[in-house]
């Protein structure tokens, strides 16, 4: 085999123009596949990136009424939902899929939001629990962070994030600052930002709306305040942070089928009807991969594209080896003369015919590689070259060059020798 070896790159590089020439199809098509699987992923990397953020795996679980979140800055909250008790979220944590959970309510735009005379027109008003800047990725970074006694006693403070920081107070520190909240004055103790930095690729009009949705700014007050301003018995919503991106849907569904039940199922003349409200969790992983599979399906037919050039390559190694046994043909009669077994001839023709596939292949990898790189910068998408397919690119090119080299191998295998001594 090590003979075989050494005769086939000595034909190779005895004819070098002829060999590149030979493997250019070879070259061409992995180079292709490999590019464009790596595209693929980078590209089903960013659509995930996009939709589900970097990193922090939570999602959310909202009362829902049909396909439409509860907003109870207009309706009644559903008086058959209870609230959220401790054993409640010790079950969702205890769910395999869920890394940790918080409880919260939420108010958009509330109406009776001020600063000193100056009436607040757009931000966010949470209710929060003493789990929900951990679970959901905030850190303090200026004044303190709420206590125990602050989610026991109702000392009427908030925290500000620094988005309604910068915007209000413009550029002083918002520690000490009164904010009225429906004729309440709540002092703020502290600014909090999200220590996970997520910064969406938009391509366009319609990927700045879906990417863009949050608020002018954040307010979080202790849960047990929200009664001050707002009302008591409002249903809360929750986040679940998953132990990784892919256990996310399944997190969501598990912690919304416990949520559900504490609905009770409401009463018609007499028979049970089922609740009108339910909690449904964010199927954003679940968009990510419709996206992705779209994304997949439309490139695997460009990878059957890029296959063809493989088959012309190989084509191309066929009549090379054909062209190889009619120059040697004296050389292989000499052989079999001395004698050399078939299998011998055999073996040397498909060696070289393989060798010089494999060297396409890994000519190919490296172009395939750059070429990666490239459509990466232009395009604007992450690099996610794909270990498993130049394996596979390698070893297929070897497969191509035994498989399109095994015909000129029979054929001067099965050469008469004297006929083979007497050609000219």
């Amino acid at each position: 085999m090590i003979e075989n070896i050494r005769l086939s790159f000595k034909g190779i590089f005895s004819h070098k123009i002829r060999s590149l020439l030979t493997m250019l199809g070879i070259i061409i098509g992995i180079a292709a596949i490999i590019a464009i699987v790596s595209t693929i992923k980078g590209t089903n990397e960013q659509i995930k990136n996009n939709l589900i953020g970097a990193g922090n795996n939570t999602v959310k679980i909202q009362l829902s009424d049909g396909d439409t979140v509860c907003d109870f800055s207009w309706e009644n909250p559903p008086k058959n939902v209870s609230m959220f008790t401790e054993s409640t979220k010790k079950r969702i944590n205890e769910l395999k899929e869920v890394e940790s959970c918080t409880f919260y309510r939420t108010r958009n735009n509330p109406d009776n939001l001020f600063y000193l005379n100056s009436k607040i027109d757009s931000a966010t008003i949470y209710g929060i629990d003493k789990d929900y800047f951990e679970t959901a990725g905030y850190e303090i970074v200026e004044g303190k962070g709420f206590s125990d006694r602050n989610f026991t006693n109702f000392d009427k403070v908030v925290i500000v994030d620094k988005t309604l920081a910068e915007g209000i107070f413009e550029g002083e520190s918002p520690v000490g600052k009164i904010l009225e909240i429906s004729g309440e004055p709540f002092t703020i103790i502290g600014m909090t930002v999200q220590n996970t930095v997520f910064e969406p690729v938009i391509n366009s009009v319609d990927d700045f709306y879906t990417y863009n949705q949050t608020s002018s700014g954040l307010i979080f007050m202790p849960t047990n305040d929200w009664g001050i301003v707002f009302r008591y018995d409002e249903p809360e919503n929750c986040i679940a942070k998953a132990v990784d991106t892919d256990a996310m849907t399944n997190a969501g569904k598990k912690t919304a089928d416990i949520l559900n039940e504490s609905i009770t199922k409401e009463s018609a003349g007499g028979e049970e009807t089922s609740a009108t409200v339910e909690y449904k969790s964010e199927s954003l992983l679940e968009q990510a991969k419709s996206l992705q599979d779209l994304s997949s399906s439309t490139n695997n037919m460009l990878i059957w594209i890029a296959s063809i050039s493989l088959l012309v390559g190989g084509i191309g190694v066929m009549n090379i080896m054909l062209v190889s046994v009619t120059e040697r043909t004296r050389e292989i009669g000499l052989k079999k003369a001395l004698g050399a077994r078939k299998r011998r001839i055999l073996a040397q023709f498909l060696t070289e015919a393989a060798v010089l596939t494999s060297i396409g292949g890994i000519i190919g990898v490296l172009t395939g590689i750059g070429l990666s790189q490239i459509i990466a910068k232009v395009a604007e998408v992450p690099v996610a070259i794909s270990t498993p397919s130049i394996v596979i690119s390698v070893i297929f090119s070897m497969v191509v060059g035994i498989v399109f080299g095994l015909i000129p191998s029979i054929k001067a295998a099965r050469l008469n020798p004297i006929d083979a001594l007497r050609y000219e």
